[in-house]
């Protein structure tokens, strides 16, 4: 069986993590990937404790196995913090903190409330930032994914990370969503791999049917890294780009971003409206280019298995193959 430092670390049977993304997460996604043998997380910014009580609660009705919360950091203060780790997830997964934050007092704080801490980075210099604060696993994420991305590309990231804060283990995220972005993740020197265009294409993700849809009709040519969603929510990242469906409203905005901020929330309360609706041309719907492997809309649990079933038999012919098949003996 295909396992990993992540999965004695997590408490794990498979190297394959859900992104936490805020939007998209339901407890059933969460619970469908972790009962499979990953690592559920759920996007928890901006929730309440009573909401953290409700998903932590239907997590836990569907699945005794580990899962985690995320955190947006920059968006976190110290009373956020503090709901995440009284919910007692497993994990403690966070990302895109501001630069005067102190993410060793916030990693000391979760380990303290028992949580193994994953931190998420765009850049070599965030990754270092984390490890020297004692982030427990790493996430390096390539600008292929979907959402808010750094710049660089997974393939180079990946192996900068991984050799930059050796001996700590490094999942890889960013244009993975099947068994051979495993192995290549695993050829990279990381522990496994954290994927979110792949599980936003099941049942249980909580995003419309037509958001759905969209995503396995993408050839994965049509994203853009954009900054109009961003305006349209009045959200300043710290260094991020978002990776969305180049749609209707993406297209209609760029280059416009004066009379959008002057429109603003005429604009928002009409992506809202679109949302509601499922209209994936009118509404942000944040894929990563992977999508263009992605064609179907297939159960969370079902992937996890078949991700980690493909890696286990690509790594074992591709070895073979390349290797050559031993000499004969006399």
């Amino acid at each position: 069986m295909l396992t990993t430092r992540a999965c004695a670390l997590l408490g794990i049977a498979h190297p394959v993590v859900l992104g936490g993304m805020s939007g998209p997460s339901s407890p059933e996604l969460v619970a469908a990937v972790s009962a499979a043998g990953g690592l559920g997380i759920y996007g928890a910014t901006g929730l309440t404790a009573q909401e953290l009580a409700r998903v932590t609660g239907a997590i836990r009705a569907r699945t005794d196995r580990p899962f985690g919360l995320n955190l947006l950091l920059f968006r976190a203060d110290d009373t956020a913090i503090g709901r995440v780790l009284d919910a007692r997830p497993a994990v403690f997964s966070d990302a895109w903190a501001a630069p005067d934050q102190d993410l060793g007092a916030i990693f000391a704080r979760a380990r303290a409330a028992g949580a193994t801490v994953i931190y998420q980075a765009a850049s070599v210099h965030e990754a270092r930032r984390a490890a020297a604060a004692g982030a427990d696993l790493l996430v390096a994420q390539g600008a292929e994914g979907g959402g808010h991305v750094g710049v660089i590309g997974t393939l180079p990231l990946v192996r900068q990370v991984v050799c930059a804060v050796a001996p700590l283990p490094v999942l890889a995220a960013g244009g993975i969503a099947d068994g051979a972005g495993l192995a290549a993740a695993l050829m990279l020197g990381a522990e496994g791999v954290l994927m979110g265009t792949r599980f936003l294409a099941t049942p249980e993700a909580g995003w419309p049917d037509g958001f759905k849809a969209a995503i396995a009709a993408s050839d994965g040519h049509d994203t853009a890294l954009t900054e109009i969603p961003d305006v349209i929510q009045g959200t300043v990242w710290p260094g991020a780009y978002g990776r969305a469906l180049r749609n209707r409203l993406i297209e209609a905005w760029t280059g416009r971003e004066g009379e959008l901020r002057a429109r603003r929330p005429e604009i928002a309360a009409a992506m809202l409206e679109a949302r509601a609706r499922g209209d994936a041309a009118n509404a942000t719907v944040y894929l990563g280019q992977v999508a263009g492997l992605i064609d179907a809309i297939e159960p969370a649990g079902a992937i996890v298995e078949r991700v980690v079933a493909e890696a286990e038999q690509l790594l074992r012919e591709r070895a073979a193959g390349v290797l050559g098949a031993p000499p004969p003996t006399r």
